[in-house]
Order: structure tokens, then C-alpha cells, then sequence
């Protein structure tokens, strides 16, 4: 991939390049694919380290803020004022931003140096924070947001509503590129003996406990499902005798787990946001985990072929039959590297770009390159 000159910035608090969210998995894929420096906030959190990244990590820390200011935002404006800074040092020619509510980071870079900047934006994040976190000040948050998306000369949207909303707003190069994934090579066999599975027939879910992840169903197919049983990858969630949570893991550990699956499940509810394009479903077709899940955002684009396809509004028993469906059955793997992301979401297919093959970030497996 491209060597020098770039680097990937991330003014997000929230999202540390190290840390076990996809989000920040997300951040260290396009950085490893393009090897280019992160600038961050933070390089980890309470979370602790979720991957490695084989790239320089560059935490600004938050900026400064009295707790009287009037305005929650403008810490982060200054803390992405911050990120700019650090970006500028490293003298880039490309800058690729990950869209944060309340920075101009990639904008500062590119006015002031001529960096060509690609702004990646994976949700209106006005919209999710007033949804989900709240928003003291959403007038002054919906202005900054917009005025930075229409200033971007370049944006990518990881799902075809994201492209559609932005066109609404009067973006105008704006492109859909779905999400990748790490590629790592799961060990079924060895995974099962080491968390005694045995023979038995494993339904797993991979992904944080939002309300709307829908995870809340495990028990209750669990108990239509006698023979079955469960295992979780990420913090919290329900319980059930036949439950296994194992935390936050690795990115290698993950993709062992998921290989060890019998079905992934993605069973999103019906209040889930129609906007993402969803990680855990690339993780389980990578290592051929045939996959139920809800048709919500981008996922039927992404299980193709490979799992079934639900609305969100289906009752257990659906659920029960589509899972005993995949029952004996793997699908066939399949592949999105975050070099096949990168180099789309820098136009290589289109335009030329001088790009080199990275063979960490390659594609494997049978149908690797087929998109499903």
C-alpha cells in the first residue's frame, strides 16, 4: 500500500486505536492497510488493548476544559484542534479522518498543507448522540457537523443510507465503501477443545451490549435450543447456564472464537439504526461461520450467500428455524480486507493510484474475492 505520507486520524474520545471496539479495530485496519501513523485522543482506555497495530500510535490526550463552560462540544473542538496539529507535524500528503462529532481536524490538515483529505464517516453522529447519549447543545453540534461535511472535498460512508443521507444534505463526492475486516486464520478444532465445546452446537455473538444489538435473545434460543450452547465475545450481557461470556479478547482470539461457532448471530431489533455496516457479520463469513441475523443497515449486502436473513421484527420461532437450518453446515468463507478498503476508498480501481500490495492486509480463503 501507500508507504509514506499518510496518516489516519481519529479525534474521537471514545475511540482509542487500541482499544477492543470496532470502531477502533475500523481505525487500525485502514491504518495497517495504508501503514500510516494514528492520531488519536487516546492510544487505550479502561477497556484495555483489543489489537496491535504495527504503525506508529499518536495520543493528544483531551484538552483542557472548564467544567462551567458553556458549551459540552468545544472541548472537543479543541482536542481535535490538537489532533490537527500533531497530523501537520508528520508532514502528511494524504490525511484519512475518521468522522468525529465536533472536529475539523482533517479540514485544519488539508488547508494547511495542501493534504489530500478523505473523510470516512460512519454514522450521523448528531443523530446517534442525541439518540443514544444526548446532545446538551444540538443546534450548535447539527451546524458544526454539517459545515464540516460539505467542506470535505472527499467523503466515504460505510453504508448505502449514510450515502443517501449525506447526498440530502448536499455533499456531493460522496462514495459507498463497506467496512473490512482483519484477517486472521481461526483455529475451529483447537478453539472448541480448548473452551470444552466438544461436540456441541455453538451459537455465538461477537459485539458491544447496545440495547438494540439484540443479544438479550441468546437465552431464550438457548432454551428452544437444549442441545445448544452459548458463548458471548464482549463485555456484559445476558445469562444462562448454557452461556459462556468470555470479555474482550484479541483480535486473533476473536477470530479463533468465531471459528469455533456453529452460527454467528447479528439480531439486531427493530429500533436498531438503519445506518451501519456491521463489523461482527464480516467476522463471522472471514472465517466461514454461517450467520442469522436481522435485515437491518447493510447487513443483507454483507451475508450474501453465507447466512439467512431475518426482518427484525421476527418472533424466536423464526429464529429457532434458521439457526437448526445451518445445523452440519459451514458457509463458504469470504474475505474483505481492509487493503481491498483502502485502496477503493482511494479511488485505485478507478483512477490509477500507485498502490502496493500489502500482504497483511490480503484477502484468503475460498471466494476471497467474490463479493457475496
Amino acid at each position: 500500500m501507500i508507504r509514506s505520507g499518510s496518516v489516519v486520524v481519529c479525534a474521537d474520545p471514545g475511540v482509542p486505536a487500541l482499544g477492543p471496539s470496532g470502531a477502533s479495530a475500523h481505525v487500525r485496519g485502514v491504518a495497517t492497510a495504508l501503514r500510516a501513523p494514528i492520531v488519536c485522543v487516546h492510544a487505550t482506555d479502561r477497556r484495555g488493548i483489543g489489537g496491535e497495530v504495527g504503525v506508529p500510535v499518536h495520543g493528544v490526550g483531551l484538552a483542557g476544559w472548564p467544567r462551567w463552560a458553556p458549551r459540552q462540544g468545544l472541548r472537543e473542538v479543541r482536542t481535535a484542534r490538537r489532533c490537527a496539529e500533531r497530523a501537520l507535524d508528520l508532514e502528511p500528503t494524504l490525511v484519512w479522518e475518521r468522522h468525529s462529532l465536533y472536529s475539523d481536524a482533517g479540514w485544519k490538515v488539508h488547508a494547511a498543507s495542501g493534504a489530500r483529505w478523505v473523510l470516512e464517516v460512519n454514522a450521523p453522529l448528531a443523530d446517534e448522540r442525541e439518540r443514544y447519549g444526548g446532545l446538551p447543545d444540538a443546534a450548535f453540534a447539527r451546524a458544526w457537523e454539517r459545515d464540516v461535511l460539505l467542506a470535505a472535498p472527499e467523503i466515504v460512508a460505510v453504508s448505502a443510507w449514510l450515502v443517501e443521507w449525506l447526498r440530502s444534505l448536499g455533499c456531493q463526492k460522496v462514495r459507498h465503501l463497506p467496512n473490512g475486516v482483519a484477517l486472521h486464520v481461526g483455529r475451529r478444532a483447537e478453539t472448541r477443545a480448548r473452551l470444552s465445546l466438544d461436540d456441541r452446537f455453538v451459537l455465538g455473538f461477537v459485539g458491544s451490549m447496545r440495547p438494540w444489538h439484540g443479544v438479550e435473545r441468546m437465552p431464550a434460543l438457548l432454551d428452544a435450543l437444549p442441545d445448544a450452547v452459548g458463548v458471548i465475545v464482549g463485555e456484559g450481557g445476558p445469562t444462562h447456564p448454557r452461556l459462556v461470556r468470555l470479555g474482550h479478547r484479541g483480535e486473533a482470539d476473536v477470530a479463533d472464537v468465531i471459528a469455533a461457532m456453529d452460527v454467528g448471530l447479528a439480531p439486531y431489533g427493530a429500533d436498531a439504526p438503519p445506518w451501519f455496516c456491521p463489523l461482527k457479520v464480516l467476522a463471522y463469513r472471514a472465517q466461514g461461520t454461517p450467520v442469522v441475523a436481522s435485515d437491518i443497515g447493510d447487513t443483507r449486502l454483507l451475508v450474501g450467500d453465507g447466512g439467512t436473513l431475518l426482518s427484525a421484527g421476527s418472533g424466536a420461532a423464526a429464529w429457532v428455524e434458521a439457526i437448526d437450518a445451518w445445523r452440519g453446515r459451514r458457509a463458504e468463507p469470504w474475505v474483505r480486507s481492509w487493503g481491498e478498503v483502502v485502496a477503493e476508498g482511494l479511488g485505485a480501481r478507478d483512477q490509477g493510484a500507485e498502490l502496493e500490495a500489502d500482504p497483511a492486509t490480503a484477502s484468503h480463503g475460498a471466494g476471497a474475492n467474490h463479493a457475496p
